[in-house]
């Protein structure tokens, strides 16, 4: 059985495990091991602006619940309203639970979340090539017309 829940500390080894291949997929295999624990200091920290949302079976291993997915979303001020807004940056299913429906039960629990929270919004952006991700992502929202610029500072 699946849950969706909040990253606490006991989740550290099963969010890093994904969180590292997460970073491997998508072209950043050199982050160091301490920008990764200071990424999951902000997760745990409640009064910063990310957050952490795990898909967890509950059912799990001995040693504990067995983490198969992961949401980090940053909630900040909406321009439009007084409302927040939350930008869903990373999300991510381990290679082995993909296709039974748990990125969707993540994506109800976030939607869930922002209706809980009051957001005006949970957007978020997703690689032109990443068609098994857009097909989840099709079922859920249209699309939105848009063009993405950025300017690397580093």
């Amino acid at each position: 059985m699946i849950g969706i829940i909040t990253a606490e500390p006991m989740h550290r080894a099963g969010w890093e495990r994904l969180w590292r291949q997460n970073i491997i997929s998508f072209g950043a295999p050199d982050m160091t091991d301490d920008v990764i624990d200071a990424l999951w200091h902000r997760i745990l920290d409640p009064d910063h602006a990310m957050q952490a949302w795990l898909a967890v079976d509950l059912i799990g291993e001995k040693d504990g619940p067995l983490v198969v997915g992961l949401a980090h979303i940053i909630v900040h001020p909406h321009t439009f309203s007084l409302r927040n807004v939350a930008y869903l940056e990373d999300f991510w299913v381990s290679a082995d639970q993909r296709g039974l429906g748990i990125g969707g039960q993540m994506m109800a629990a976030l939607q869930t979340q922002a209706h809980q929270q009051d957001w005006a919004r949970l957007y978020w952006l997703t690689a032109g090539d990443n068609h098994h991700a857009q097909r989840l992502y099709d079922r859920l929202t249209d699309r939105v017309d848009a063009v993405l610029y950025k300017i690397d500072t580093v």
